[in-house]
């Protein structure tokens, strides 16, 4: 170990998160250092094995985190740039360019992170064979008379995206083009920075996967229960489980996706993907990023597999550093569930909840929670639907739609 002493990886995050990464890497014997914002200087970081915190004031341009970056590179050597969180992924990327360091460039980042950027290629991926995930039909926000074609082409209802958010945060239904012209109205300069698409009903599904050399080595699927942009936009229980390894959906998504991710361009990391199943039988693909999934779902995933999806891009990033191949822990075949919800106290109490099969009670501030695990797919599908239903009575509060992301 005492030969990659000198390793350091830089992790750039602006939300409190990954902290398993940055264990994961320090126990490898990498130097860790943090870049965080000033609020977060007390946080819940793994203080005991980096090497150090660094905070810097909110809202900074590009060019000053740049300036902040090199500054600290004059004394310290960065060989690789990580970002724990999608809306810094573009800023990594940046500084990988600016200075040199290996990892995924700009272009191919936009693939993960800018919806309109990724619809083209998973469009381009289709069309040449190299993944058969269906894409619904879409348009950029730019020229009008495209905008007034593609409508009359196109039946209502559509969905108005930012090209730049997570998660359903954002996103408009759009019946008919007046609402559009009004609603561009609002928008103004902004209007390019959101996609058109045809609103496609169906089941929802994401699919976490991790990437070793340009090969999808492992893969969970999972079933949202209701759609999560119906729990952002009109309130509810979201429940999320992994879905029988032999079922249609959990076969045929796996396949979708391993061809998919390569042709997006990733070479080795961590991914969400999301799908979602028409009613005429076909799997259209609805966004990816190359980060770890949100809402609990790497817990989720850990309970039902063993393997923390954390620490696994930890292992990757380091194996690739060193020129050393990666190998996927052991894994075991369990089932699980996770159902939380907007609670109306600040710490709700779910003791009441006292099935053997959970395994976690979430932690986190006006949110009520539960992680279930058993042998049998069914028996998490039975759990989550009566939890959500008393969930639902007992704790469910309602929030207006965030504009954006909240920590």
């Amino acid at each position: 170990m005492d030969a990659h002493r000198s390793e350091r990886i830089l992790c750039l995050t602006t939300y409190e998160k990954g902290q398993a990464f940055l264990r994961q890497a320090a126990a490898l014997g990498c130097r860790v250092v943090l870049l965080t914002l000033d609020k977060h200087r007390n946080g819940d970081w793994p203080r005991d094995v980096l090497e150090e915190i660094i905070t810097m004031p909110e809202r900074l341009t590009l060019e000053q985190i740049t300036n902040t970056v090199t500054y600290l590179a004059r004394s310290r050597k960065f060989d690789r740039l990580v970002s724990l969180d999608e809306f810094d992924m573009m800023t990594i990327a940046h500084l990988r360019e600016h200075m040199r360091i290996p990892g995924m460039g700009l272009t191919t980042t936009a693939y993960f992170r800018d919806k309109l950027a990724m619809r083209f290629q998973a469009q381009r991926a289709a069309t040449t064979g190299l993944s058969k995930a269906a894409v619904p039909d879409f348009t950029p926000v730019l020229n009008y008379d495209d905008l007034r074609a593609w409508m009359e082409a196109v039946p209502a209802p559509w969905v108005l995206k930012p090209r730049a958010e997570a998660s359903a945060i954002g996103i408009r239904k759009i019946h008919e083009p007046e609402q559009l012209w009004r609603t561009l109205d609002e928008l103004g300069d902004r209007q390019s920075f959101y996609l058109l698409e045809r609103f496609v009903p169906g089941d929802i599904f994401h699919v976490d996967a991790i990437t070793s050399e340009s090969q999808v080595v492992f893969t969970t699927v999972s079933g949202y229960g209701k759609p999560p942009m119906q729990v952002m936009h009109e309130g509810g229980v979201f429940t999320t489980r992994v879905l029988d390894r032999r079922s249609e959906d959990a076969v045929s998504l796996a396949a979708i996706n391993a061809g998919l991710i390569p042709a997006m361009g990733m070479v080795r990391g961590v991914t969400h993907a999301e799908y979602i199943r028409g009613t005429d039988g076909r799997y259209y693909f609805l966004e990816v990023a190359a980060r770890v999934g949100g809402a609990f779902i790497a817990d989720v995933i850990e309970q039902a597999t063993g393997v923390n999806l954390w620490a696994e891009w930890a292992r990757i990033e380091v194996a690739s550093l060193r020129s050393e191949p990666y190998a996927l822990p052991e894994q075991r075949a369990l089932y699980a569930g996770s159902v939380l919800c907007l609670a109306r106290t600040a710490e709700p109490d779910t003791t009441i909840f006292d099935a053997p099969e959970i395994v976690h009670r979430m932690k986190k501030h006006h949110h009520a929670g539960l992680i279930v695990r058993s042998e049998q797919p069914e028996r998490v599908r039975e759990l989550l639907e009566e939890y959500s239903r008393r969930f639902a009575e007992l704790y469910l509060a309602t929030a207006p739609v965030p504009d954006k992301p909240t920590n």
